[in-house]
């Protein structure tokens, strides 16, 4: 049975994560994670470049990095939340992964690994905007048409998405308030996420043009409901 895999969003805030393997890729996976700001990130490699790897968390808070000139032992696994094998060999990725299955231990293999095994997650590439973030995965069949599906999807998700959010978010409690029902709050959110009415809102919201949103909304929203899509543009900045 093949495996499969499911998009998880993680707060890493409290998580003990571990890197094997400091080389280019390695490098990449570190300074993702330092951007999740985790509890501690421990990071391996018996021929660790110091100052590559300064380079690529200058940028970054990095209190949280330890560094060690060593090669990987079973028991770096141990209290670990999150766990990237990145060196260049694929022995040592595959004992990494397999060491965390055992140890229920969630693991990336980001380098060469031996076949069947493999880790037991994948990182999706992913575009953000606001507050919107859009995760996409080929499951590991093509990082190129991941990389590309990228880019598409950045041009595709600035026609207006990210407002539209932000619009519902705010709409989102007011309406709650009125205390509706789900069933009638679920009807109105729907309304305004359709086509054609969607586009328009959202073309807009791009203009700034909060009388016009404000009258797309109006027959959808309850008559004793107090909202202006103006409430949001100061985050559009």
């Amino acid at each position: 049975m093949p495996m499969r895999y499911y998009p998880l969003f993680l707060d890493l805030a409290d998580a003990r994560c571990l890197v094997v393997g400091a080389g280019p890729v390695g490098r990449r996976k570190i300074a993702s994670l330092l951007e999740c700001r985790p509890l501690s990130l421990l990071v391996l490699d018996p021929n660790l470049d110091d100052k590559a790897l300064d380079k690529a968390v200058a940028h970054l808070p990095h209190d949280s990095l330890i560094r060690e000139r060593r090669a990987f032992r079973a028991e770096d696994v141990e209290h670990k939340h999150l766990v990237f094998a990145a060196t260049p060999s694929a022995a040592v990725n595959s004992a990494v992964a397999a060491l965390c299955r055992a140890a229920g231990v969630l693991c990336n293999v980001a380098g060469p690994r031996e076949d069947g095994a493999g880790g037991n997650f994948l990182v999706p590439a992913h575009v953000e905007n606001g507050p919107l973030t859009l995760a996409l995965s080929t499951s590991g069949c093509s990082p190129a048409l991941a990389r590309a599906l990228k880019e598409d999807l950045e041009q595709w998700i600035q026609g207006g998405y990210a407002p539209l959010a932000l619009l519902l978010k705010a709409l989102r409690p007011k309406l709650l308030a009125l205390g509706l029902g789900s069933d009638a709050d679920a009807e109105i959110f729907r309304a305004l996420c359709a086509k054609p009415l969607r586009e328009k809102l959202m073309e807009a919201l791009l203009r700034k043009d909060a009388p016009l949103a404000d009258a797309l909304m109006a027959p959808h929203l309850p008559a004793s409901l107090s909202f202006s899509a103006k409430e949001i543009f100061h985050g559009l900045d």
